[in-house]
C-alpha cells in the first residue's frame, strides 16, 4: 500500500490504473477505521483493480462546540488495517492544499439534508457534500462505497451526483454492528463503559418498531413513538426518532419499503445515530 498525501501524486496513480483501463473504487472515511470501513473496503476489492481509501477530518462538517478537536485520529493504527484489508492507495490530503486559506466555494444539497441530522446540525451537510465533491474531482473513482449507517449522508452525495453529473456508481453497504446490535461507529471509542451498555438500548429500540412493522404495523406514529418512549425508559437524551423515504428524507404517510426509521441519542456531549430499514426492499 501507498500512501499519498498531495493531489499531483494521487493523479499520477489514478491516471496510471486508467491507462491500463483499471477500474478504481474509492472508499471515503475520516478514519478510527473499523469494521464497518473494512467492510466497504472489502466490497471494493472485490470490484475493482485499484482501490484508494481516503482519511481526512473534515472541518467543514463540524459545528461549533462538536467534537472536531477530539475525534479520534490514530494515522499508523489505520495504515496497518488499511494495507492489511488490501487497501491499493490511501489518500491522506494537507488540509491546506484541500482547503487554501482563502477557499470560498461550498456544495449544498436542498431537501434530504433538512430534517435529521440537518436539523440538528445545520451547517453539517453543506460540509460533507463539498468535501465529498472535492475528494470525488480528485480521486475520480468509477465506484464510490459508503455504509448504510449513514442513511441521510448518503443521500446527501446520491442527490448531489445525481443532480451534478458525477460519472460515479455509488455502493451503499449494510450496517456493521457490534454483537449487541450497536452499530459500528469512530464515536463509540467516545463512550465510558456503563454508557456503553447503555447505548444498545438504542439498537434495541430501532429493532422493536422493525418487528412490529413487519408484523403490520404501519403508522409511522405509532413506530415513533415507541421508539422515543423506549429511548426514554432507558435513559438516553433523544435529539430525534423520525420514520423516512431513504431516498428523499421526507416522511411518508405509511411505511412502505424503501423507508427507514432513524434516531438521534446523546450521553453527554456523545452523540450516537442509528437506523433501520422498516420492511424487506
Amino acid at each position: 500500500m501507498e500512501k499519498v498525501r498531495n493531489l499531483r501524486l494521487l493523479r499520477e496513480r489514478v491516471d496510471a490504473a486508467r491507462l491500463s483501463h483499471n477500474t478504481v473504487g474509492f472508499v471515503p472515511t475520516m478514519g478510527a477505521i473499523h469494521e464497518g470501513h473494512l467492510s466497504l473496503v472489502h466490497l471494493a476489492r472485490a470490484e475493482c483493480a485499484l482501490v484508494v481509501v481516503s482519511i481526512f477530518v473534515n472541518p467543514l462538517q463540524f459545528g461549533p462546540g462538536e467534537d472536531f478537536q477530539r475525534y479520534p485520529r490514530r494515522p499508523e493504527q489505520d495504515a496497518l488495517s488499511l494495507e492489511q484489508s488490501g487497501v491499493d492507495l490511501l489518500y491522506m490530503p494537507d488540509p491546506r492544499e484541500l482547503y487554501p486559506s482563502d477557499f470560498s466555494t461550498s456544495v449544498e444539497v436542498a431537501g434530504v439534508s433538512e430534517g435529521g441530522e440537518g436539523s440538528v446540525r445545520p451547517a453539517h451537510f453543506r460540509g460533507v457534500a463539498t468535501v465529498v465533491a472535492k475528494l470525488f474531482l480528485q480521486v475520480l473513482p468509477d465506484v464510490a462505497y459508503f455504509g448504510r449507517k449513514d442513511l441521510q449522508q448518503v443521500a446527501v452525495v446520491r442527490r448531489m451526483v445525481r443532480d451534478l453529473d458525477f460519472p460515479i456508481r455509488l455502493v451503499v453497504a449494510e450496517t456493521v454492528r457490534e454483537p449487541d446490535g450497536l452499530a459500528m461507529s469512530s464515536r463509540n471509542a467516545y463512550l465510558a463503559p456503563f454508557e456503553r451498555q447503555q447505548a444498545s438500548a438504542l439498537p434495541r429500540s430501532l429493532f422493536a418498531a422493525r418487528d412490529l412493522a413487519r408484523r403490520g404495523e404501519r403508522d409511522p406514529d405509532v413506530l415513533e413513538k415507541l421508539t422515543q418512549g423506549e429511548l426514554q425508559k432507558a435513559g438516553l437524551a433523544v435529539d430525534y426518532v423520525e420514520v423516512v423515504d431513504c431516498t428523499t428524507m421526507r416522511r411518508p404517510g405509511r411505511v412502505e419499503p424503501g423507508v427507514a426509521l432513524t434516531a438521534a441519542v446523546r450521553f453527554g456531549k456523545t452523540r450516537l445515530i442509528d437506523n433501520v430499514l422498516l420492511l424487506e426492499e
